[in-house]
């Protein structure tokens, strides 16, 4: 049994993360500002739910600000975390062009919070989210952790390299294990409402246009949470090694690889909620990129693990959840 600090832990993948360590025993500390930046009664709803889970005795939870160096350092003081899963950040590629200073702040001041409270702790291993927005504007498929990735086309997607470069300076000043994921396009029931499982689930169920952007003209690596939450525990439990350079470091993705047409992923989950909408084709947003496609090799010559729950499944499960809460929790929203 470990003591482990958890950031982000009422978001989505947070969440989820944090049920898994519970079930496992661990002992755990959830971190969460509770902003605002989604309807926040979902982010509660999470909370609430961990409370009927196996091993909730085991949590213990913080509201805090990570962008507050000196709480920050004074939770890692009293805590004493042997091991950081840091999952909080400002999230949303097309948010970033509008917010570009809640990015700065939250992705990069308080990541700097963060690895200045594994340098002057006793931490055995820090595992963080970074995205595959960082491989921009990379034309070369499947995305690989070999390829350059020097040309981001959002700043969110600047944030997530910075953070891996920050991340391999700390390893290697300090030496403590540092292991960055790259998480590829995740869904799946307590999702967050601005992605696009959400987003379209809401448009079907209420009769209202899609916006499907560069002309439906889309591949997406859809990753089900349930494997990110494999991938995560998994890669906690191997601390990093050398590999490009003395510092104990790694970077992996976690994608389904397999992606899938956008125009696919919207027939699916209209064929899931037994209604059709009309779309709207647009053309490409700033920020975005055509096409998203994990190679997992390195994951899996790692950890043995790679993902595989089939999209179709995957939507399935979503959208009965979606129904479900929405329904039973805030019916408004489900039938505006």
């Amino acid at each position: 049994m470990s003591r482990i600090l958890l950031t982000g832990a009422a978001g989505f993948i947070g969440h989820h993360v944090t049920a898994a360590l519970l079930a496992r025993g661990e002992q755990v500390l959830g971190v969460d500002n509770l902003n605002d930046y989604y309807d926040v009664s979902l982010k509660q709803a999470r909370m609430a739910r961990l409370q009927t889970l196996p091993g909730y005795q085991g949590f213990n939870f913080a509201q805090l600000d990570l962008r507050d160096a000196e709480k920050t350092a004074a939770m890692f003081a009293q805590y004493q975390p042997e091991l950081v899963i840091h999952l909080a950040a400002q999230a949303g590629v097309r948010h970033s062009l509008q917010a570009p200073l809640s990015y700065v702040d939250n992705n990069l001041l308080a990541f700097t919070n963060i690895l200045e409270g594994c340098r002057h702790g006793s931490i055995k291993h820090l595992v963080y989210a970074s995205s595959s927005s960082v491989y921009g504007g990379n034309t070369k498929l499947p995305f690989s952790e070999q390829n350059v990735v020097d040309h981001p086309v959002s700043l969110y997607a600047a944030t997530k390299k910075a953070n891996e470069l920050m991340a391999h300076t700390y390893s290697h000043l300090y030496q403590f294990p540092t292991t960055g994921l790259r998480f590829f396009t995740v869904y799946g029931p307590w999702g967050r409402p601005d992605m696009s499982p959400f987003l379209f689930a809401d448009a079907i169920l209420n009769g209202r246009a899609i916006k499907v952007f560069n002309h439906g003209k889309m591949l997406r690596d859809f990753t089900y949470i349930d494997d990110i939450v494999q991938g995560v525990l998994k890669v906690l439990d191997k601390p990093a090694t050398p590999l490009t350079s003395t510092a104990p470091y790694r970077i992996f993705n976690i994608g389904n690889s397999q992606p899938a047409p956008l125009l696919d992923f919207i027939a699916l989950l209209e064929q899931h909620l037994g209604k059709t909408a009309p779309k709207e084709f647009l053309p490409m947003q700033a920020g975005d990129v055509p096409a998203t496609y994990a190679d997992t090799a390195a994951l899996e010559a790692w950890v043995g693990f790679r993902p595989q729950t089939p999209l179709a499944s995957g939507l399935q499960r979503f959208c009965d959840w979606y129904q479900d809460y929405y329904a039973t929790t805030q019916p408004q929203l489900a039938h505006a």
